[in-house]
């Protein structure tokens, strides 16, 4: 996950770069040989992006409700702490921030001209978060045998 951030954000980084090039009149690197199809641009909030951006805050919602089940079978959240997911309100907050990220990275992206991978952080987003949550459903209480964990 840190690399696809350090990779997101040297792309971007790039992108800027070669803004501030062309306004201040220096000379495009000229283009390679074999240039990929441009992307189709869009409005940030087209159906697609809405489409996704919906399935990242209810993939989060399932986050959200599969943790309290495996909290509530006694089993100890590795990534937070305990007390953080306890406190419902503080970790709904954390949850809207997750969509807060997606929402911002993608925009970011989009406003780079990123678009393909502006729609590709939505799709990975949802799909880590989807398989965390089914994971989450599938654990079953901690057996005495192990220590009650």
């Amino acid at each position: 996950m840190r690399v696809a951030l350090a990779w997101v954000l040297l792309c971007a980084s790039t992108a800027a770069a070669q803004d501030r090039g062309a306004a201040r009149g220096e000379a495009a690197p000229p283009p390679s040989v074999a240039a990929p199809a441009p992307t189709v641009a869009h409005h940030f909030w087209d159906a697609t992006n809405v489409m996704l951006i919906g399935g990242v805050a209810a993939s989060r919602a399932m986050d959200f409700t599969s943790t309290g089940h495996f909290r509530a079978l006694g089993d100890r959240e590795w990534l937070l702490s305990n007390r953080i997911v306890d406190n419902k309100p503080l970790f709904a907050t954390i949850e809207l921030a997750g969509v807060a990220a997606a929402i911002g990275v993608a925009g970011l992206l989009h406003r780079t001209q990123h678009h393909r991978l502006e729609r590709w952080v939505s799709v990975l987003h949802i799909g880590v978060t989807v398989g965390g949550a089914i994971h989450n459903y599938r654990l079953k209480a901690p057996s005495a045998a192990h220590g009650g964990r």
